[in-house]
């Protein structure tokens, strides 16, 4: 087994990984690149899933020449008022702002999915892009938790009705657990999910009356804010992108 493994290695590497490693896309999406003949390797149209490129050859989608970058996995105590994209029209703030990323974004990072402008708590920000399809694609059922707190007290029943499921534009949507936080004001209500539909939390609540005060995400997979204050920053540990990647089958 490690003579193969070795041998592979002098061979280069699969196309779909080395685009994957660029931050270009998900290897799923390079092959169907492949598929589409977007892919050249110095030159040479790339046919088969099983390319490999070598050190030094020169890749091309489209005719942009891709280049592979060191994997960068950042989780972000996202801030109110920040917009969860990598650049934003309006000149609004956004996450990659926050964590100092100069405007040519010379690492590709973008973040995984995304939160509300409002909604505060765990976003992670990477350039790899094969775990953060794999963490945003729903079949993969990585949990995340929200805490909410609401206007006016949330009832029993509607602790049901959201464990049960309530019907949105796009269709129904359940939380996989909900409780409350605090029984006594019944305003502050902790719900986990592995979906992650636009304003899927917001819409919940408001089809059941209610309007939201704040909304926090805790909680991404096995990943907490823990001592990082609002705006606050650091890198995933070695450790914590290992969970990560084997949550979503990721060798």
């Amino acid at each position: 087994m490690t003579g193969s493994s070795e041998h592979a290695e002098r061979q280069g590497m699969r196309i779909n990984k080395y685009i994957a490693h660029t931050g270009y896309c998900s290897r799923r999406d390079a092959d169907q690149l492949v598929e589409e003949r977007r892919v050249k390797v110095d030159g040479e149209l790339v046919t088969e899933h099983g390319r490999r490129v070598r050190e030094g050859q020169r890749v091309t989608v489209d005719g942009e020449v891709l280049e592979l970058r060191a994997l960068e996995h950042i989780l972000l105590n996202k801030p109110k008022d920040t917009i969860s994209t990598t650049d934003d029209q309006k000149d609004r703030q956004t996450v990659l702002d926050v964590v100092g990323v100069p405007e040519e974004n010379p690492s590709g990072l973008f973040p995984v999915g995304r939160l509300d402008r409002n909604t505060t708590g765990v976003l992670l920000i990477t350039n790899d892009g094969d775990l953060a399809h794999r963490l945003m694609h729903p079949s993969y059922e990585v949990s995340k938790i929200y805490y909410v707190r609401t206007q006016k007290p949330v009832l029993p029943h509607q602790i049901d009705t959201l464990r049960r499921g309530v019907e949105l534009d796009d269709g129904p949507a359940s939380a996989d657990q909900v409780a409350y936080l605090d029984p006594n004001t019944k305003t502050d209500v902790a719900l986990e999910l592995h979906e992650g539909r636009n304003r899927q939390i917001r819409r919940m609540m408001e089809s059941l009356g209610h309007d939201i005060v704040q909304l926090e995400r805790a909680k991404y997979g096995s990943i907490t804010t823990g001592t990082l204050q609002r705006g606050e920053w650091r890198r995933l540990t070695y450790e914590e992108v290992d969970d990560l990647r084997e949550r979503v089958d990721l060798k």
